[in-house]
């Protein structure tokens, strides 16, 4: 389909406006091809939802394009905001200078109902006015300012590239040149075109002053667009959405900027490959830290004697703000920007930030936007911003995950011994009031050091103590550690946060450990490197921050989890989360709109009860949208299995699952399914100790080596270096065989295969569950989470909250799982789900609508059989 774009406005209006049909109310979105019906029914709710400031839950099946619909439907309305306000601004400047003008005639009247003469009130009204024209008018100009520089970058990257290419071509034709002569050959005397092109890409605009452009990169760099915040839960698939809005319509013209963590952004080798995420902060902080220290000798400033301390030669102030603007002129991703920073030799991470208040889209991880604390750090203003959470069917767990915090004995004694040192070497140059906190961060450190059972200054790992768990309010664990006269807020906010007390702490560590003789940490052996690397690595007090902070929550929205394992370095102290609503509420009250997507956000109703409402969001602000697949129906086959080929009942309940009788009916159930389904088949089981039981089973019985000869078997590993290998061998097998034998993978709810893999095709023409995938109910975190449920959430159709919240757990893992296969329009596939319960309409109501509404029920092997036969030829016979 031809997309159809105009210009609006300004001739460098921020976005291509795309054409719009407003006719009967409805939109033409641009599109890089002919979209479905249902991607145009998602990208209307979309634009609507983003309209009207809602909380919008879309649910869109993997394979329906929910990504371009998300681009096209969100950048859409962007563009027409946009215009919308300069529409409104042009109209509000004109009607203020005609106020002016009309008025402009003196007047000497004096009011009939006031002492006062009319001019008075005159002024007041005119200088008012004048105001708002003049704050227009600074808008306006503002606004033209950013556009054309945006512009102005385009165009020069566009000319760099272009010489770039130029260039690469004649020393191309320059060495088949000198291949076909066989000698030396002269260079063409194209210099002078060259040049040109460089001298077009350097110069902006050559009647500005150096100051007056430093003067206009601040003012730009501090002053926030309307944009919207895309985040997602892994780093590739934020990689993929950034491909997707590559290909879009607004591709080549929207201002895109990725963020990431030093870990992933990082371009100084001698940082890169400290490898531990904190180490990497606290190397280029220490950095940062010689860097301003450097500045101020430059200015006159004596610098004492030592050796010189390194700064980064990746973080200077011309080579960031170039590759900034390098980053909004083109979309790209981290593995582009990691290129893009060793080429222009400027730091990706610190240039991303720059580039975020001028940017119209940021891509950012989960952490970085649900954090507030991080938010703050990274410059992510969400105030009147869109936000949408893609992936965010485990927001709930993910929020509890990001708010919670754990400490073991180990760091704790490390941090009491860095902090005291830290105290000891700069005791002469601290203020009193900070000896004072630093005292009472000690005091508490040593309280939970003695609630975990050990004692302070002794080795951790010698101090033995009695095993157990223990579950704590707030208040009651901080009278039994008896730091409960320590006011941490004011610890937090006074000094954590003013003083960066764990950042100075982590690089004194670093400093005295780099003044060590590292040749005397013996190091014969693993063991000993391992001691080395310890002595090395980051200092712990950023956790014992980190769980400062989770002690501040209310009494009622967290619980403490005391963990003894046998000594004090193994044993910890856990905050746990139990009301993420409490932290996601500022969030939903700063943005103009938030969008909550993912592939299955069943079931609903409880998402909203525990995230929404409890945040405080009205009915009337949310919205749903729900849409089917893309696939035919007749592309999908999901069977319930209430019994196996010799009528064995499937109850795979804790007390029966682990009977020899429903492991050998399970193996004749994947033995009789291997015969008729082609290609591959993926089988999950609800654990990897279940897996491995049932699996020994088989080898004992010699149902592995029948399932063996129909389909050759590999098994989802433990270590994640692993899986790509593994999942490269089992589609390899499949493609070998041509789809005749295939091959079956054995994997785990919850696991590596069960999420972000996809089964297209022939790699997953059946997916098999064994069982229901409920969570342990004697987990004392699971069990707290669920008796908060009961107290502070309203009953329904005669189920407690804690219970909905064990059954919804298992049916979003198990939707999760089945959702690896049909990942595209022509894919189709089987899904077979072995037990009874999944018979329960309560639990087939929590399956996704569209593989629901296909569900057929079977109380005997046979009749389901005969279907998955059916299935199977009907597309051999088809494909033929």
């Amino acid at each position: 389909m031809e997309v159809r774009t105009v210009r609006h406005g300004s001739a460098h209006a921020f976005l291509s406006a795309p054409c719009r049909s407003m006719e009967n109310g409805r939109h033409s979105f641009p599109f890089p091809y002919e979209p479905y019906g249902i991607q145009e029914q998602f990208m209307k709710a979309l634009y609507s939802a983003l309209d009207r400031g809602k909380v919008g839950i879309f649910e869109s099946p993997t394979g329906t394009g929910k990504s371009l619909s998300l681009i096209c439907g969100a950048l859409s309305w962007l563009t027409d905001y946009e215009e919308k306000r300069r529409r409104e601004a042009a109209a509000l400047l004109q009607e203020g200078e005609a106020s002016l003008s009309a008025s402009a005639a003196p007047s000497s009247a004096i009011s009939s109902s006031s002492a006062e003469p009319d001019w008075i009130a005159d002024f007041v009204q005119k200088k008012a006015e004048r105001d708002l024209v003049s704050k227009l008018k600074e808008e306006e100009l503002k606004r033209r300012k950013r556009e054309e520089r945006l512009e102005t970058i385009r165009k020069n990257i566009h000319l760099k590239y272009a010489g770039k290419r130029k260039s690469c071509e004649e020393d191309e034709a320059i060495k088949l040149l000198q291949l076909s002569r066989g000698g030396e050959t002269e260079t063409p005397g194209d210099q002078e075109d060259e040049e040109l092109v460089v001298a077009e890409y350097e110069s902006d605009d050559e009647s500005k002053s150096k100051s007056e452009e430093e003067d206009d990169e601040d003012e730009l760099a501090e002053e926030h667009v309307t944009k919207i915040y895309y985040c997602s839960r892994t780093h590739s698939q934020l990689a993929q959405f950034v491909h997707e809005v590559q290909k879009s319509p607004f591709g080549q013209n929207v201002s895109l900027v990725t963020l990431g963590s030093r870990q992933n952004l990082c371009v100084n080798d001698e940082v890169r490959r400290l490898g531990s995420i904190q180490r990497i902060n606290d190397r280029c902080l220490e950095m940062q830290k010689n860097k301003h220290e450097k500045q101020n000798h430059e200015d006159g400033a004596k610098r004492k004697r030592g050796p010189a301390k390194s700064v980064c030669p990746y973080n200077k102030a011309m080579a960031l703000q170039q590759m900034r603007d390098e980053v909004l002129g083109t979309v790209r991703d981290i593995e582009q920007l990691l290129t893009l920073g060793k080429e222009s030799h400027a730091c990706p991470y610190y240039s991303t930030r720059l580039a975020v208040p001028p940017a119209q889209l940021v891509v950012l991880p989960y952490q970085m936007v649900l954090h507030e604390g991080t938010r703050r750090a990274a410059g992510i203003q969400l105030k009147g911003q869109v936000l949408i959470i893609d992936e965010a069917h485990n927001l709930s767990d993910t929020l509890s995950c990001i708010y919670s915090a754990e400490l073991n004995g180990a760091q704790l004694c490390r941090a009491q011994s860095q902090l005291t040192q830290y105290a000891d070497r700069y005791r002469s140059r601290l203020k009193a009031k900070n000896l004072m906190y630093i005292k009472q961060i000690l005091f508490v450190i040593e309280g939970l050091i003695r609630v975990l059972g050990g004692k302070v200054g002794q080795n951790p790992q010698s101090q033995t103590t009695p095993s157990g768990t223990e579950m704590y309010t707030i208040n009651n664990f901080l009278f039994k550690a008896q730091i409960d006269n320590i006011n941490l807020f004011k610890v937090l906010q006074r000094y954590f946060e003013k003083s960066l007390i764990s950042r100075k702490v982590s690089i004194s560590c670093i400093c005295m450990v780099s003044m060590m003789d590292i040749k005397h940490i013996p190091s014969p052996d693993q063991q000993g490197a391992a001691e080395a690397d310890k002595v090395l690595s980051a200092s712990p007090m950023t956790q014992v921050e980190g769980f400062f902070q989770a002690l501040t929550n209310s009494n009622t929205d967290g619980r403490v989890v005391l963990q003894k394992q046998g000594t004090l370095s193994e044993n910890s102290v856990k905050f746990l989360l139990l009301n993420p609503a409490v932290h996601f509420a500022q969030v939903l009250e700063e943005c103009r709109a938030v969008v909550i997507a993912g592939g299955t956000m069943q079931p609903v109703s409880d998402f909203k009860q525990e995230l929404l409402f409890s945040a405080g969001v009205k009915e009337e602000r949310i919205t749903e949208f729900s849409c089917g697949h893309v696939i035919p129906p007749e592309n999908i086959l999901p069977l319930v299995l209430c019994a196996g080929p010799s009528g064995q009942e499937l109850d795979f309940t804790f007390q029966k699952r682990d009977s020899p009788q429903m492991m050998d009916e399970t193996g004749r159930i994947l033995s009789n399914i291997c015969n008729v389904v082609p290609g591959g088949v993926v089988c999950f089981f609800p654990s990897y100790e279940y897996s491995r039981r049932i699996v020994s089973h088989w080898e004992a019985s010699g149902a592995i080596a029948r399932l063996g000869s129909k389909k050759k078997i590999f098994q989802e590993p433990k270590k994640a270096n692993q899986v790509e290998q593994v999942l490269s061998d089992f589609s390899r097998c499949i493609q070998v065989t041509g789809g005749v034998t295939g091959a079956i993978l054995f994997s785990v709810v919850g696991g590596k295969m069960s999420e972000g893999i996809n089964f297209s095709d022939d790699l997953g023409r059946c997916v098999v569950m064994v069982g229901m995938p409920y969570p342990n109910i004697k987990s004392p975190e699971l069990q707290e989470k669920m008796s908060y449920l009961d107290k502070h959430l309203p009953h329904s159709h005669g189920r407690s909250p804690g219970q909905a919240l064990v059954e919804n757990l298992c049916m979003k893992a198990v939707n999760q799982s089945i959702g690896r296969a049909i990942r595209h329009r022509g894919d189709y596939s089987s899904i077979v789900l072995c037990d009874r319960r999944y018979a329960r309409p309560a639990t087939l109501s929590k399956l996704p609508a569209w593989i629901k509404a296909r569900t057929s029920t079977h109380s005997g092997f046979g009749p389901a059989f005969a279907a998955l036969r059916k299935f199977f030829q009907e597309k051999k016979q088809k494909q033929e």
